[in-house]
């Protein structure tokens, strides 16, 4: 039956269920007379809540601490084996997937290296596939324990009613790519699972979420990293290429925004997506590369991106009593003004309480790079909002992404009050953003 605001029964039961979940969650331990003015629910709704979450094993006794002059009151949490995640970072060096618990405690990860500059489509599939046998295997996880895989992609992606996520990511050469569709088709359960079900040997019940990879670093931070307690914020991925999440009080659930094409110069350098004078093609870690090479630099040969820029800040910064090379030092210096100028971009544009730089690269440059990138922000930007705004290093360090990408099923389940998907014959539709919207972890 439905109210007269349209809500039936079920959709109360499980809007309680939903409360009761995050709170305990984000803020738990709690006892029974706690969540009631957290929840905003009567101490009897909350005891028929609890009672259906203990029976349905989704949430534990944690304990107890004294009341004033009554009995212990019991504290409660969420029980972290109720349930599986799979995240991804589909990046532009490797694929890694980590398989965690519901209170994202790492159970098992792997990572599969990618042939620079080669991007097959087919190649990730596999890789995707293979690894989540692998991680489920490793942590003898059954496949059907799984509330969901969430996946962070470099590109737009579209969601689309017949082939679910498809992915524009044109500065790795993939154009209108259905990776849900993919992931999905019935190519038979890879090596170590030999369980039934379809696309990556999974159950039809479990939904694939898929997203930018800088919107997903952002949920990361937002919801558990520096990011926590801001309303508006900017998460800067900084990797081959970069990218930014932007949140705001409009965007509360965050949005991918494609930062690393804003034109910086005009006429300037080529960028891998085509365009003339991108930021990308000045700031991410593969123009910085190139330009050392350029320049006269000598890059190790037969290395990847990763140890190639550690090789290269070895070489600008040696330890003391070394002879820095002038090469890279200049290319590194005039980076950090570009990334301080595409950052005043951001400052004017959005005004942000709090920038966060994360990504691989990011975090490789460290914190001595940030002096350098904050002088240029604020010499660039408006005075006024670059006076209110912070830029610090993400706190989630190279696994942000992984974890961001695991979110994203963890916000549906939220949003479900606990409750599996039922299978339907084209799959469980996402409804991720919807949850990010009303959700408030700070």
């Amino acid at each position: 039956m439905a109210g007269r605001n349209g809500r039936t029964v079920r959709d109360l039961r499980r809007a309680n269920r939903t409360a009761v979940l995050q709170r305990l969650y984000f803020d738990g331990p709690l006892s029974r007379f706690e969540l009631g003015p957290a929840t905003g629910l009567s101490s009897g709704s909350v005891s028929n809540v609890v009672a259906d979450l203990v029976a349905d094993g989704l949430v534990e006794e944690a304990g107890s601490v004294d009341s004033d002059g009554g009995r212990p009151r019991t504290l409660l949490r969420v029980a972290p084996g109720s349930g599986h995640l799979v995240g991804v970072d589909v990046g532009e060096t490797r694929v890694r997937i980590e398989l965690f618990d519901l209170s994202l405690t790492e159970l098992a990860r792997t990572e599969r290296p990618l042939v620079q500059g080669r991007y097959d489509v087919e190649v990730i599939v596999g890789h995707i596939r293979d690894g989540i046998a692998e991680v489920l295997a490793a942590a003898d996880v059954a496949p059907e324990r799984l509330l969901g895989v969430g996946i962070g992609v470099p590109g737009i992606v579209e969601r689309t009613p017949d082939r679910g996520a498809v992915v524009h990511g044109q500065t790795i050469g993939w154009d209108a790519v259905p990776l849900e569709a993919l992931l999905r088709s019935p190519a038979g359960p890879p090596a170590g699972l030999d369980q039934g079900g379809e696309g990556a040997g999974l159950p039809d019940t479990v939904s694939y979420f898929i997203d930018n990879g800088a919107l997903t670093l952002g949920q990361a931070e937002m919801w558990f990293g520096g990011g926590r307690g801001a309303r508006n914020a900017v998460v800067v991925l900084f990797g081959s290429g970069v990218g930014a999440c932007l949140v705001t009080p409009e965007v509360e659930h965050g949005r991918a925004v494609e930062w690393g094409h804003l034109t910086v110069r005009v006429r300037g350098r080529r960028c891998r997506c085509g365009a003339l004078g991108c930021l990308e093609a000045y700031a991410g870690a593969e123009s910085l590369l190139q330009r050392w090479r350029e320049e006269g630099g000598h890059p190790p040969r037969g290395t990847d991106e990763e140890t190639a820029l550690t090789a290269m800040l070895a070489a600008a910064y040696p330890p003391e009593g070394g002879t820095a090379d002038p090469v890279a030092l200049a290319v590194l210096e005039e980076t950090a003004e570009y990334l301080g100028a595409g950052l005043s971009d951001l400052i004017n544009l959005f005004q942000p309480e709090r920038i966060l730089i994360g990504g691989w690269a990011g975090l490789q440059l460290g914190a001595g790079f940030l002096p350098a990138v904050r002088r240029h922000a604020a010499a660039y930007a408006l005075r006024h909002p670059a006076e209110k705004v912070t830029i610090d290093l993400g706190r989630l360090g190279p696994d942000a992404v992984t974890v961001g990408a695991a979110i994203l099923p963890l916000a549906d389940f939220f949003t479900r009050g606990g409750r599996r998907p039922e299978p339907t014959p084209q799959g469980p539709q996402p409804t991720w953003r919807a949850v990010l919207e009303e959700r408030s972890p700070h």
